[in-house]
């Protein structure tokens, strides 16, 4: 018979780290994490409001069966109050959406506030049963409700370990989606959310890696489809399963990653360890990736600045062109290098040639630009065919170098008469720590643009005059800033 005790045992030592790490670290000192933090929350929730506007975003949203959660989370923007697990996936497929939340990008990339589904709904539940139920040593419910300073906190630690992970290991490579991350992460910081032990950690640490983990179908031809969409949803929401289940005081596997065989080394990662080679600390939240101006897969986002600039140059003369050379890194080679037909919005915003092609012919590009009416213009596909990516060593170099983490991209247009226009270089995007004071501006005028979709003026302010009082912020009750997000919608 399997004991549901807790063990003792010694876990593998990325687990143990991990573990030490969410369950001990203290955040001291860390202005730049948690204001870069505070920044994150403000935009995630943006892209979530804005989403709310597609319908194929819409369907997937509300509890699996028609159900009232007493004391449930929010969903923002919506009327649903759900169960934590639900609620983790509806905030987390919002955020993640039109593919316009803040990135991370290494030997794996992601995105981070993937997490906010599950810390999010968690933090809300929790902060509403306070008087439900008596305090008790490591107990689920506490008689006090969670701050946002919490959520920030574990903001901090969640972009940690997703990113310090992603820094040297490629999941990719095994045919991994990246969101195997976010299921990682979630699963550690809501486990010490709930008011789990260093144990309770561990063990549900171990469950999440011995999962079965999503492949990368979704985001490839030809099958990329719009669950590459809900993934990180579904990911942020099986982390908050895994620990209520560890909470209940179910087992652990300490071999979960080393075990012959049947680890996910020799299972899953072709019998390789992971290679950490990073101190967790708050290295990813300060060196996070915004999407600022455009919402395309990020190792585009230059190429799009260097379209752009060149739009003015080339906008009458579409015809006379007879090659686009577009100078990128390895990684973009690898996932965002697409010929042929695009059938959906999930497929065209990972092609480097599409992007760049809107940036070109549009001289911008928006979430409505991946939509059927505007990929139907010819324009588009003919301008595609006379694109052609190379790779950069130098930059494929610099993206992998922890001192400069650019994300590169070059764009020329060579015209049938033989002339050629200015090669357009842009080595850092604009949502990067090195543009952080042209950035931060422009984010801000993102979020109030997301918010008034679906809020009128009065809505906007209040969420506003919030975030911009950093002392009032950090010490508001969860639920009352959830709240913020379901009144007074239009």
């Amino acid at each position: 018979m399997t004991s549901n005790r807790i063990a003792i045992d010694t876990f593998d030592k990325p687990l143990e780290d991990i573990a030490d790490y969410v369950d001990n670290y203290l955040l001291v000192a860390k202005n730049e994490a948690y204001e870069t933090a505070r920044y994150c929350l403000m935009d995630s929730l943006g892209c979530a409001i804005l989403a709310l506007r597609y319908a194929e975003c819409v369907k997937l949203l509300g509890p699996i069966i028609s159900a009232t959660v007493p004391n449930g989370c929010r969903v923002p923007g919506t009327s649903f109050v759900l169960d934590p697990i639900t609620g983790a996936f509806n905030i987390g497929l919002l955020i993640r959406w039109l593919d316009f939340n803040d990135t991370w990008l290494a030997a794996e990339w992601g995105h981070p506030s993937d997490n906010l589904g599950g810390i999010l709904a968690v933090a809300d539940y929790l902060s509403r049963r306070v008087n439900d139920f008596p305090r008790k040593e490591n107990a689920i419910y506490t008689n006090e409700p969670l701050t946002m300073k919490d959520i920030l906190t574990a903001m901090i630690k969640a972009y940690e370990i997703q990113g310090v992970l992603a820094l040297e290991n490629s999941f990719n490579k095994v045919g991994l989606d990246h969101v195997i991350l976010v299921k990682v992460a979630t699963t550690a910081v809501i486990t010490k959310m709930l008011g789990g032990s260093r144990q309770h950690i561990l063990n549900a640490l171990s469950n999440a890696w011995i999962d079965g983990h999503p492949l990368r179908t979704y985001r490839h031809a030809p099958n990329t489809g719009s669950r590459k969409s809900w993934a990180a949803g579904d990911a942020t929401a099986r982390g908050v399963q895994l620990a209520f289940i560890s909470m209940t005081g179910e087992m652990g596997y300490p071999a979960a990653l080393s075990a012959k065989t049947w680890g996910f080394y020799d299972a899953s990662f072709h019998g390789q360890p992971l290679s950490i080679g990073h101190n967790y600390d708050s290295y990813v939240m300060e060196n996070i990736l915004f999407k600022i101006a455009y919402p395309a897969e990020f190792h585009a986002q230059t190429a799009i600045e260097c379209a752009v600039k060149l739009h003015p140059q080339i906008k009458d003369c579409l015809k006379d062109i007879d090659k686009v050379e577009i100078t990128t890194q390895e990684s973009a080679l690898r996932i965002i290098d697409k010929k042929g037909p695009l059938k959906n919005p999930a497929d065209r915003d990972h092609c480097i040639q599409y992007m760049t092609a809107i940036g070109l012919i549009f001289g911008t590009l928006t979430v409505d630009h991946y939509e059927d009416d505007i990929a139907s213009d010819l324009r588009i596909d003919a301008l595609r065919e006379r694109m052609v990516c190379i790779e950069s060593k130098q930059y494929t170099k610099d993206y992998l170098n922890p001192d400069k983490r650019s994300i590169a991209n070059a764009v020329q247009i060579f015209f049938k008469d033989g002339s050629k226009s200015e090669r357009i270089e842009v080595e850092y995007p604009l949502g990067h720590k090195r543009r952080r004071s042209e950035g931060l501006p422009l984010l801000k005028e993102k979020f109030a643009k997301n918010l008034s979709t679906n809020f009128n003026s009065e809505q906007i302010e209040k969420i506003q005059n919030v975030f911009s009082d950093i002392e009032k912020f950090n010490s508001m009750p969860v639920n009352e800033f959830m709240d913020l997000f379901v009144e007074k919608a239009k």
